[in-house]
């Protein structure tokens, strides 16, 4: 825990807001949405409502990008937090194990959630999203620092085709007859996890695969890249701001291009972190942080922005401290006798309100106090 802001080097108000804005959907805005769209008679019907649900295996909604974006956002980071050590003369060897420590905590964040503390590691599931995101950050990383861009270009071209080539034509050996390659019981993805990992796969596929598993994190770890080439290009200082911006956005435009025709061969999926899923939401998470950079930082319409500042300044909090800290039970506390007089679609509606209220005035209050859990 750090009493101290952390900072980037000319650190970007969008970046946080965008955290921000992401991280609301994990405090729980994707469940008022839900419960606001059930309060509407036909509103389970709408595109929204939809949206805020994981598709069964393949497709993309709303719900699936959140994941990337974040690992993306975190991707944009590297390039000026680097640069700051270097101007600083930090030893490349001491980089190196701030890379691999915020991993290493990142992995054991992720197994506390998983339940560690309570059950140990009896039947504990390993992999999580902290752990994926820590691991795909420090790949993506360290070869930020060894290579080039054109050379890390290729990198990611031949970790996207490699994967597609071994998850979309190799069938897991121990597949039961007539399931395929891309399917939930066929997929290599999740016979390397059975190999390495059985009896610590997630629960909801019946143990027998892990959405964030050991193969499915090397694509993951183009996620990263691809923040980190956003990152690279908004930090050079020949380039114009309306150019970075519009750049962007025709980089974007290519990206869905390609993701949307890749996809016809191997389809966007995010529980196997897909090739063509990773250039759908790609193109997302760059349109979206061209839009908040170009609004935030070259516009300098600030006013909006503190809600999600808060937020996105203390992202690793809004994903802990739930499991930590009873939060349904301090909003049942002000608002049980309430929503006990509502009808029950308004009380879970009012109920929900509520407890994001309450997540947000705590992480408001670490804000004023200039408290931020980083690793």
């Amino acid at each position: 825990m750090s009493s101290k802001a952390p900072e980037l080097n000319k650190r970007l108000a969008s970046l946080d807001t965008l955290r921000g804005f992401d991280m609301l959907f994990i405090m729980g805005f994707s469940t008022l949405i839900i419960a606001v769209c059930r309060l509407i008679p036909g509103g389970t019907d709408w595109w929204i409502y939809h949206q805020q649900f994981h598709p069964e295996w393949n497709g993309l909604t709303h719900h699936d990008t959140i994941f990337p974006l974040f690992i993306f956002i975190a991707g944009i980071s590297f390039p000026f937090s680097f640069a700051k050590q270097q101007e600083k003369g930090v030893p490349l060897l001491k980089t190196y194990w701030k890379i691999i420590r915020r991993a290493l905590i990142l992995i054991l964040f992720g197994l506390i959630c998983n339940g560690v503390l309570k059950t140990g590691f009896a039947g504990l599931r390993y992999w999580s999203v902290l752990a994926r995101i820590g691991m795909a950050g420090m790949l993506a990383s360290i070869l930020y620092i060894h290579f080039k861009p054109a050379v890390r270009v290729v990198i990611a071209i031949v970790l996207l085709v490699g994967y597609w080539l071994l998850v979309g034509f190799v069938t897991a050996p121990d597949a039961p007859p007539g399931a395929g390659p891309l399917t939930l019981e066929g997929n290599i993805v999740g016979y390397v996890d059975r190999c390495l990992f059985p009896g610590h796969l997630y629960k909801g596929t019946g143990g027998i695969f892990d959405p964030e598993g050991t193969l499915s994190t090397l694509p993951a770890v183009v996620t990263a890249m691809l923040g980190m080439f956003a990152g690279e290009w908004v930090r050079r200082k020949d380039v114009s701001e309306g150019r970075k911006v519009l750049s962007m956005a025709v980089a974007a435009a290519v990206l869905l291009a390609l993701g949307l025709v890749w996809a016809q061969w191997f389809p966007i999926n995010k529980k196997l972190w897909t090739s063509s899923f990773v250039l759908v939401t790609g193109a997302y998470s760059l349109a979206l942080f061209a839009l908040f950079y170009w609004i935030v930082d070259v516009r300098g319409w600030r006013k909006w922005i503190l809600p999600f500042t808060v937020i996105g300044m203390n992202s690793i909090t809004v994903f802990m401290a739930p499991r930590v800290i009873d939060f349904k039970f301090a909003t049942n506390f002000f608002l049980e006798g309430l929503c006990g007089l509502m009808d029950p679609l308004w009380a879970k509606v009012v109920w929900q309100c509520g407890y994001l209220a309450l997540v947000w005035l705590f992480l408001y209050f670490l804000y004023k106090k200039k408290i931020f859990l980083k690793v």
